[in-house]
């Protein structure tokens, strides 16, 4: 029985042929659109704000000016504009940075009170402000994904005809100051015009906001910066807008452009050890003391072997830190957050005799902080320096990173722990209701936004120091779940927990993690996530870059050796091209699946899921990317015949026939595995 898919289940993604040359990014409108943008001498510049109540174009031109350039490395150019202001002595910086081998371009705008004395009211800053104009009135279409709330529906793909006198407004929401939280939080957009598609990223680990508005038949207006901003600058104080970053692409396709951010965002903005970004890993949690060494040698006779040892919070007593204090307590003290100190009564030798033993069996060492939210005052923070804590909400107060004191101790604290603990893996966490009370609550009305943008340079500048100081450390961006991934961030670290939608009591867990897969993969190469169910359909659904599984028992270790088995084979295409071959839904009568492909390895895999209602028994998926030409040996991961067509075809032949996946029961899920026959 040969089902192919429904042509309507595919126009949402624009798919336009089975394109087998590799994404087309568009040098010569990268190179237009740079040099008509940033045009110092008519102030003629892709950013906005106002100043002592006069717009930027009016003023700029008036103001002393300098440019430098300096090559970066061999593949980036860098370009600095300044702009001073002779009577307020405010020097506006903008730093661009041009790739040679991307067309892509990104800029930060920083303000610097150079005087003696406060400045004017700068307000409205804009990191991006662009008019685009077009013929057609028609002619723009958005197209993104949702962020993360800890539902099914997270990561959802949208599509907007962005019509005359319409305005679309993103902004992190429900969590506030988390940069991808909530329906309208993920702060990368992918346009569509006529002449191909421009990709942008809003990088701001804090409370961004965009908005596209046609504000005439054949103009959109596109404004993106941190969302609250009227604030005059005291002596020496710097602040700075969220990074912005365009990617331009020939494709009109959107999965061919999606494609050509992908590799982009893997050769440029991925954080690297020894110039090596992230492969792909396993990991299973432990206690991290010498008792658990047992544990891990349970999975290690298992025939299991993790890359990560990974040690989380802990729940109620079991947390690797003091937390015996009020306002939390039973299950909850794990939330008496603020003294970063290992228990003693619990792990008297602490961590290093664990980290030392993992070391020497070739795994890594991953240690749960979350140093920001300061959850009970009788915590050491709170006793010591109750300065350095901003009111926040219910969960707790926020350890003001903007505050330099607070930020120097922290860096050297958190140093010391990862120094004297041995750990390869700093895991940063950030749960409650979100950073923006706090920040919002210190400001007085003439200085708004500027405890949230001072804290987010701290924050940044722990990162990077941290980083600075330990070369191997590697860094993981949590903040419930995956609200927190912006660009800014994910040049840092890297999203080991994708959301928290994760566990196997939540309703719809199985398919929305398999429609986390299909949205977040058209942004994010790398991601992670845990599975507690151990069927293969369950399992299967949780397969990424970073995979986990529960606790080991003798009913569930040879399901966790064949999901463990099963994801180190398939994990690394995830790294490749993406191809959705189904639509995006998370109905329970459909299929869904999507293919990854490596086309210099000339390998990639299939993965095809039968949900629980579905009649259908199989489906014909037809595959992209391939050399037509070239003939590839396919692998069922069930064993057994691949298709009546048998293991070995062409290219061709499987883009344009398709590949048939049978699955007899429901649910049921397949994993294909291909390579290129030398």
């Amino acid at each position: 029985m040969r089902i192919f898919i429904p042509a309507l289940m595919l126009t949402s993604l624009n798919f336009i042929s089975n394109a087998d040359a590799p994404p087309a990014g568009d040098f010569r409108a990268a190179s237009k659109w740079v040099k008509s943008h940033f045009d110092p001498a008519i102030a003629k510049l892709p950013f906005s704000f106002t100043y002592d109540n006069h717009s930027f174009a009016e003023i700029l031109r008036t103001w002393q000016f300098a440019s430098d350039t300096r090559k970066l490395d061999e593949l980036r150019t860098e370009q600095t504009f300044t702009w001073t202001d002779p009577r307020t002595h405010l020097v506006v910086r903008c730093v661009k940075v041009e790739y040679a081998d991307y067309p892509a371009a990104e800029w930060t705008v920083y303000f610097k009170n150079t005087g003696s004395n406060d400045t004017p009211i700068l307000e409205d800053i804009q990191a991006l402000d662009l008019m685009f104009h077009e013929k057609s009135s028609t002619a723009f279409t958005l197209n993104g994904i949702k962020g993360d709330w800890t539902v099914a529906e997270g990561y959802e793909p949208y599509e907007i005809t962005l019509a005359p006198k319409v305005e679309k407004k993103f902004a992190p929401g429900q969590h506030g100051g988390k940069s991808t939280s909530g329906p309208n939080g993920w702060p990368y957009f992918n346009l569509c015009l006529p002449h191909g598609r421009i990709l942008m990223a809003v990088g701001w680990p804090g409370q961004w906001a965009a908005s596209f508005t046609r504000d005439s038949v054949e103009g959109l207006r596109i404004r993106a910066g941190q969302e609250l901003t009227h604030l005059y600058l005291k002596p020496g104080e710097e602040i700075r807008t969220p990074l912005i970053a365009l990617l331009f692409s020939k494709d009109k396709d959107l999965v061919a452009s999606q494609n050509l951010w992908r590799r982009w965002y893997i050769a440029h903005n991925m954080p690297r050890i020894n110039g090596k970004t992230q492969q792909a890993v396993t990991q299973i949690q432990v206690g991290g003391g010498e008792a658990d060494i047992a544990g891990v040698k349970a999975f290690l006779d298992s025939g299991i072997k993790p890359d990560i040892c990974w040690r989380d919070a802990g729940a109620g007593g079991t947390t690797w830190y003091p937390s015996d204090m009020a306002p939390w307590k039973g299950a909850e003290a794990w939330l008496n957050t603020g003294t970063w100190e290992i228990d003693p009564a619990k792990y008297p030798k602490g961590f290093r005799p664990f980290s030392d033993w993992v070391h020497t069996n070739g795994m890594q060492f991953l240690l749960w902080f979350e140093p920001e939210r300061v959850g009970s005052m009788e915590t050491w923070l709170g006793r010591n320096h109750p300065e350095w804590v901003l009111p926040c909400n219910a969960q707790g107060g926020l350890l003001n990173e903007g505050d330099p004191d607070a930020l120097k101790w922290l860096i050297e604290h958190l140093d010391n722990m990862i120094k004297t603990q041995g750990l390869d893996w700093y895991r940063e966490d950030m749960n409650g209701d979100g950073p923006l009370p706090g920040w919002r609550k210190h400001d007085t009305d003439d200085r708004q936004g500027v405890t949230e943008n001072l804290y987010v340079q701290g924050h940044l500048q722990l990162w990077d120091e941290l980083r600075r100081r330990n070369p191997q450390l590697r860094i993981d961006s949590c903040a419930s779940g995956g609200r927190r991934n912006d660009l800014e961030t994910m040049r840092r670290a890297v999203p080991l927990t994708r959301s928290d939608f994760q566990f196997a009591d939540m309703k719809g867990v199985v398919e929305g993690n398999q429609g986390h897969t299909y949205g977040l993969s058209f942004w994010l190469p790398f991601q992670g996530t845990g599975c507690y169910l151990y069927d293969a359909y369950s399992y299967r659904s949780f397969y990424l870059t970073l995979f986990g599984m529960g606790g080991l028992a003798p009913s569930t270790v040879e399901a966790q050796k064949k999901a463990y088995s099963e994801c180190r084979k398939i994990g690394p295409y995830m790294l490749g091209d993406y191809y959705p071959l189904t639509g995006y839904s998370l109905a329970l009568d459909r299929w869904i699946a999507w293919q990854f492909n490596c086309p210099e390895e000339g390998a990639g895999t299939v993965q095809a899921f039968r949900r629980p209602n579905c009649e259908a028994t199989s489906m014909c998926f037809q595959l992209r990317g391939l050399v037509p030409d070239a003939q590839y040996e396919v692998e069922n991961l069930d064993g057994g015949e691949v298709t009546q067509e048998g293991r070995t075809r062409t290219g061709r032949d499987m883009m344009d026939k398709g590949l048939i996946v049978l699955l007899n029961e429901k649910p049921a899920a397949a994993v294909f595995v291909y390579h290129r026959v030398k």
